[in-house]
């Protein structure tokens, strides 16, 4: 893997943390657009929840990400 901001590959794994009630300590992607349920909080009900791998370049430190389905 190359970073797409300076081509480097000097990329360094790691995770986005998400310490949000509720969350299990990482953040995860899902499709569509944001939409607000009644309380306010994301309405994901049904929907897949992708894992996030994070990478960040120790030349820049610009930060690539990832989306694996969840297991």
């Amino acid at each position: 893997m190359r970073c797409s901001q300076c081509d480097r590959r000097d990329l360094q794994p790691g995770f986005v943390e998400d310490s949000g009630e509720g969350s299990r300590g990482y953040a995860r992607w899902i499709e569509g657009a944001l939409e607000r349920g009644v309380f306010g909080g994301a309405k994901r009900l049904g929907k897949p929840r992708w894992i996030i791998d994070a990478y960040r370049c120790t030349h820049c430190s610009h930060l690539e990400f990832f989306a694996r389905p969840p297991e």
